[in-house]
């Protein structure tokens, strides 16, 4: 059946639309016709097309699947005519501009006679003269040479200072570094087994410099034997050396756009160390034989030599897995099928025994050479990511199953189940939502898993996924290995990236001491690794705190050159104090305040995750499409605001648009909105998040959608346990009530004369301590006796009943007077209640 949308012609099922180009090189289309899903582009199908490009397409539909890809028939327009970027001279004729943020799919190409004198380093803007796929090459002339390059690292080095994340190496660091070569040495490959015969790869992100691991798979009568060659870090990274502190310190690597901020100095983490392909390089591996349903018979670890014959991006893996011919990766092509046949397998054995699989959309800010966000797209997850995960984690459950079988105290990655509570809320989302399936009985993360199948493809589907993620515990690590719920595995640490994070470095020396007892690696007493658990976990909360302000600063810088422009978008959540949009053609959100929904003020259902106008019926949920018109980015704090402009309610193909009666919202105003800035997501995956790094993924990314709790300006805020409803009666506010109101608009007023008197001076302003100080002061003039206090609280609350047991009583009286006739002295009905009576106590 044809889907709905499609224009047919000539039994081709063609769609016009937008193209999104990924750095790894496929692309997303967009298509015009709403109701179509959009629809994934191979790497092969996208030369000469650029970002934001119109284009036509042929779409198909997966066999089984409600997903789509498509290949482009014609580009109809350019989406993009001026870039911004650092200008490079090539020759004497020629100067470039890189493509750095990888949207363009090539290097701008500008003659020296049309660069306007501009020298190497220098930040101009060019003019497109012709494009990637045309005839002459992608060609521009300047258009205005700006001048030096402004420094692309603002928001990262306020990002960085805020949290306290260190960018610069100490002197000691750096004087170690110095005495590290550029290549292995044969004396530091002696002893070890020499595996460089084999065919390793490794497949990672287009933009990624530093490679953790590479893998090689054969199949014989047993199964499938994986080897799994990790970095071996440990060797030149001596414990209690000035790189080893440091390394401690910093926890792991930090990741942003086109940017990171390396646990290792870079002579080590994107040269001897890493990977890199067609140079020797030393290894610990994990070497692993699998019978034919991906069960683990046995498994050595050992120290090794190896080589990667291929450096393998996502994009061009999947073009091998989808029977498209890489020529360059020819010679590694049966390596990478065989890897999929596996990771097939080892996919369906982990599902199969209950690890949760949550589907949480990650943004790709696409930044140009001056940091300037030009693009934020959807980062869709193929299969070539799902395949080098599931390497991943065999490795890692293999190496906490060795290290626990030795019963020495060892570090682990744990992931404990979530509390009734935060459960019982879940499934109350969920059966408001329309899921009837009970978590009560059963393996809870199948219940879940299956749950959320049920939401699959609706607008309910992203936010049930976000609330479940934030229903988790935090993962973290930790001495006491009490498993990993998320995932489903008894035994999980993390081994896979010494590189980056420190945590696997301990695990590489706790193994080695194991394997050669003789080396100079030593145990860890439980009391120590307890310690270093705390402080890595802390750590790597930092990190995800600080990609994510980052995040939301980027967003806001790229939503200033819409002010005022008008677009569309659906209702991702509702809280209390408005309703949060997400942009259909950019992956931002926005928020609506509440009194910028309707004329009339707004409850907010918990229970329903609803915005309700009790007089107008009107009702704001999750999935409603809006129209709106973007108008405030503020990139200091993070926030982007919308004014709504209608509704759009969509039946089959018709869709009707209603506008809404609603005033601007007066941005004016003083503003106690809560800082988005701050609630983004704490620990996504629980800790095991998609790191971009420049295009790196995390290696252990079947985490990534399993477990961990986070917060989310997107998401809801979690309705509190419900309270059982008591009779309806009449409400009369009490006189402690009434002073403790008056007591908040207290510490709100001395909260912004704290504020103005911080402007005057230029001191550092601390909410916390001056909302602690209000505090104080107003306890000390209102409560110089906590047990009067009570006591009179208790008079007052009894009090508030009584008063209220008297209305009841009068109402009683007048229900009954109404259900019988009454007469007065002269034989006529008496009249009603009426107000004046009340001077009289109520009698007639």
């Amino acid at each position: 059946m044809r889907a709905k949308g499609i224009t047919t012609m000539k039994s081709k099922n063609l769609l016009q639309g937008t193209i999104k180009r990924h750095p790894d090189g496929f692309g997303f289309f967009i298509p015009e016709q709403v109701e179509h899903p959009d629809v994934y582009i191979p790497r092969h199908s996208m030369k000469g097309v650029m970002s934001n490009d119109k284009v036509m397409i042929e779409a198909f539909a997966e066999k089984n699947s409600t997903r789509f890809y498509g290949e482009i028939i014609k580009i109809l327009s350019r989406g993009t005519r001026t870039i911004v970027g650092s200008f490079h001279k090539l020759n004497a004729t020629m100067g470039i501009m890189r493509d750095d943020g990888k949207g363009w799919g090539e290097d701008l190409k500008i003659p020296l006679e049309d660069a306007k004198g501009a020298q190497n380093g220098q930040l101009i803007s060019a003019e497109i003269l012709s494009f990637p796929g045309d005839k002459d090459g992608f060609i521009g002339r300047v258009k205005d040479v700006i001048g030096d390059s402004a420094d692309p690292l603002t928001d990262v080095k306020r990002v960085l200072a805020k949290n306290d994340i260190p960018q610069i190496f100490p002197d000691e660091v750096l004087k170690e570094a110095k005495s590290f070569t550029e290549h292995v040495s044969e004396a530091d490959m002696k002893g070890r087994r020499d595996l460089r015969s084999l065919n390793l790869i490794t497949i990672d992100g287009a933009t990624a410099k530093d490679f953790d691991d590479a893998i090689y798979i054969e199949q014989n009568e047993r199964g499938f034997l994986l080897y799994v060659g990790i970095a071996d870090v440990s060797h030149y990274v001596k414990n209690g050396s000035a790189i080893d502190q440091e390394a401690y310190l910093r926890g792991n690597s930090v990741y942003f756009p086109n940017f990171v901020v390396p646990m290792l100095p870079e002579v080590l983490s994107n040269g001897l160390c890493s990977l890199n392909p067609h140079l020797p390089r030393l290894s610990l591996v994990a070497e692993m034989q699998m019978d034919f349903t991906g069960e683990v018979i046995e498994s050595d670890f050992y120290e090794a030599v190896i080589e990667s014959k291929a450096r393998v991006t996502y994009g061009e893996a999947q073009e091998v897995i989808d029977g498209n011919e890489v020529e360059k990766l020819s010679h590694v092509k049966a390596e990478i099928l065989r890897a999929a046949d596996l990771a097939k397998i080892l996919m369906a054995k982990r599902f199969r025994e209950g690890s949760l699989d949550l589907e949480i959309p990650e943004v790709e800010i696409v930044l140009d050479a001056a940091g300037v966000p030009v693009d934020m797209i959807k980062s869709e997850r193929l299969f070539a990511h799902r395949l080098i995960e599931e390497m991943m984690l065999a490795a890692n459950v293999a190496v906490a199953k060795f290290l626990s079988s030795k019963n020495i105290p060892a570090i682990y990655r744990i992931h404990e189940p979530p509390n009734a509570e935060a459960l019982s809320l879940l499934e109350r989302y969920m059966w408001n939502f329309g899921s009837k399936i009970d978590m009560q009985s059963g393996k809870l993360q199948k219940r879940l898993t299956r749950a959320l199948q049920d939401f699959e493809g609706k607008p309910e589907a992203q936010i049930l996924n976000i609330l479940t993620l934030r229903s988790m515990s935090q993962a973290k690590y930790s001495p006491n290995n009490l498993g990993h719920f998320g995932l489903g595995f008894e035994f999980y640490t993390h081994f896979t990236s010494p590189i980056r994070r420190y945590p696997d470095l301990i695990v590489h020396r706790l193994i080695k001491k194991q394997v050669m007892p003789q080396s100079q690696y030593r145990l860890i007493s439980e009391e120590d690794l307890a310690a270093a658990g705390t402080m890595l976990s802390a750590c790597e909360q930092r990190a995800t705190k600080s990609e994510r302000q980052f995040q939301s600063i980027k967003k806001a810088r790229f939503m200033q050159k819409f002010i005022g422009q008008e677009l569309e978008g659906m209702i991702s959540s509702v809280t209390k104090f408005g309703a949060f949009v997400l942009l259909r053609n950019y992956e931002v959100d926005g928020l609506i305040r509440l009194e910028g929904l309707s004329k009339e003020k707004l409850e907010f259902d918990e229970e329903n995750l609803v915005l309700v106008g009790k007089r107008s019926g009107v009702r704001y949920g999750i999935g409603d499409i809006v129209k709106i018109r973007v108008a405030n980015a503020d990139p200091e704090a993070g926030q982007v605001d919308f004014d709504l402009i209608s509704r759009i309610e969509e039946r089959g193909d018709e869709r009707k648009e209603t506008f809404v009666d609603v005033e601007p919202v007066d941005r004016t105003k003083k503003d106690f909105r809560p800082s988005r800035g701050d609630s983004r997501r704490d620990n996504r995956r629980g800790g095991e998040r998609e790191r971009s790094r420049g295009g790196r993924g995390d290696r252990d990314r079947g985490q990534r959608n399993a477990g961990g709790r986070g917060k989310s300006a997107a998401e809801p805020r979690p309705a509190p346990k419900a309270k059982p409803q008591r009779q309806e009666k009449t409400f009369v506010k009490s006189k402690k009530a009434t002073a403790l109101d008056k007591m908040d608009e207290a510490v709100f007023k001395f909260l912004d004369k704290a504020n103005t008197e911080t402007e005057s001076t230029g001191k550092k302003f601390d909410p916390e301590a001056h909302l602690r100080q209000a505090m104080e002061k107003w306890k000390s003039r209102n409560i110089p006796d906590d047990r009067r206090f009570q006591k009179n609280a208790d008079k007052s609350s009894a009090k508030d009943d009584r008063r209220i047991e008297r209305v009841d009583r009068r109402a009683e009286g007048k229900e009954a007077a109404e259900d019988r006739p009454h007469k007065g002295s002269e034989g006529k009905p008496s009249r009603p209640f009426h107000k004046k009576d009340k001077k009289k106590g109520g009698r007639r």
